[in-house]
């Protein structure tokens, strides 16, 4: 059974702005979909942090806006990256047996043991897209780096990919790398040091030969 979420339409002639809804610590949404017609609607930013924390980032949703339910997903969101809350959410009205692009994160597991070694680990790839019917869609994706060593690579291919979903991202890609540390390396000039006067020297008051 689908966690419910409750939401408020927002449409029609007494609109409500959106800056009052957020005072009020609602998020304005809007519920799109093949057979639903784009609605706008609100839900409480507490409710919504619950239900997402419940579910995941991927999970179905029942949605009940005034009564009428959906089974939706939350295909995308806005963040204030200041205040770190947020600020809008759109919800895409699914068939639970009709497959669905989605994206994944990726989580790297474990201490590799290059970086121990002094490399430096990159991940140029957060997020892979998935197809799957909605219940089917991971949380998370996790690959372990832990036995990476300084020049290993970690591509798409390598997540696993058991799970009832197909990922469309190149199998090539790069989701993980070990470079070699760093070196510096003295730079050479080519000026050769004056070999100037002996500390012992300096300051020495001299006197004139007699003759």
């Amino acid at each position: 059974m689908s966690t419910v979420l409750q939401a408020k339409n927002r449409s029609g002639e007494k609109k409500i702005s959106v800056r009052k809804l957020r005072r009020e610590g609602n998020i304005p949404a809007v519920v799109y979909g093949s057979d639903v017609e784009s609605t706008a609607i609100y839900v409480s930013e507490a409710d919504f942090a619950r239900t997402i924390k419940q579910v995941g980032r991927n999970g179905v949703i029942s949605l009940d806006v005034d009564g009428k339910k959906w089974d939706v997903v939350l295909s995308d969101y806005q963040q204030d990256v200041i205040k770190n809350n947020i600020v809008h959410a759109d919800f895409l009205a699914v068939d639970k047996s009709t497959k669905i692009n989605a994206d994944v994160n990726i989580t790297l597991v474990g201490d590799a043991s290059g970086v121990r070694d002094g490399g430096i680990l990159q991940q140029p790839l957060f997020a892979v897209s998935i197809t799957s019917t909605p219940g089917n869609i991971p949380p998370v994706l996790e690959i372990d780096i832990t036995s990476m060593q300084v020049g290993d690579v970690l591509t798409v291919a390598d997540l696993n990919a058991e799970g009832k979903f197909e990922i469309n991202n190149d199998p090539d890609e790069v989701i993980a790398s070990i470079l070699p540390p760093t070196v510096e390396e003295e730079i050479d000039t080519g000026e050769q040091q004056d070999g100037g006067v002996p500390e012992n020297e300096e300051g020495r008051e001299t006197k004139p030969s007699e003759g």
